[in-house]
């Protein structure tokens, strides 16, 4: 008897990460999930989520009642690294191994990750499978549209500091402004640069006239 463990939604910007347990021979099927709070800056970077994975999958193993003559397959992913180390020094090497998870386990633990991400009014694109750079930016976009559901993104992520959407202290600053005289009206302006002595400055208006026209 086999007891499969996977995951669903490490890879996507929403929601946490779903951990299900799949007992193949009865079909039971049962699943938690690693909060979305672990893929935050603050514990992102501490890699709690590691751990946090590793005590969901004792739970579900538990509830499942693992047998000991059951092996346990979990996934390849480094999601799981931890717990796999874990699991090793309790029922030994030959009992857990590492696999690429295909078919029904892998098919119901999506589902519970689909629903999850539906019941926070974003419904995922068909073919998020196949499409994984679409996907990312069709979650982005709904974000950007509700920003009070950035509480639900995994904003821990070190690429998202190039968007200014997931980048506060970007999003607040202020441009530095510098005051001159323009060299043509001769009234005071703004410039975000700051003027040279030998160079002339122009506010906007005269130099929209001067801008030679494309």
């Amino acid at each position: 008897m086999t007891i499969t463990v996977d995951d669903a939604g490490s890879g996507d910007l929403l929601f946490g990460v779903v951990i299900g347990a799949y007992r193949d021979e009865t079909k039971e099927f049962t699943y938690d999930i690693v909060d979305v709070k672990f893929f935050q800056p603050e514990l992102f970077k501490k890699k709690e989520y590691l751990s946090q994975t590793s005590k969901i999958v004792s739970q579900l193993l538990n509830k499942l009642e693992l047998k000991p003559e059951e092996e346990v397959h979990i996934c390849q992913g480094y999601i799981f690294d931890q717990a796999v180390e874990e699991l090793r020094k309790v029922y030994g090497d030959e009992r857990i191994r590492r696999i690429k998870v295909v078919g029904e386990p892998q098919r119901l633990i999506e589902i519970a990750y689909l629903d999850e991400v539906r019941n926070l009014g974003y419904e995922p694109l068909p073919e998020r499978d196949e499409k994984r750079a679409k996907n990312f930016f069709h979650m982005m976009r709904w974000l950007k549209e509700k920003p009070q559901m950035l509480q639900y993104a995994k904003t821990g992520w070190p690429r998202l500091a190039r968007y200014r959407m997931f980048n506060p202290d970007q999003k607040t600053s202020k441009k530095i402004k510098y005051t001159a005289v323009c060299a043509d009206c001769k009234n005071e302006c703004s410039v975000p640069f700051k003027p040279a002595k030998d160079r002339p400055v122009y506010c906007r208006a005269c130099w929209a006239k001067r801008k030679p026209a494309r």
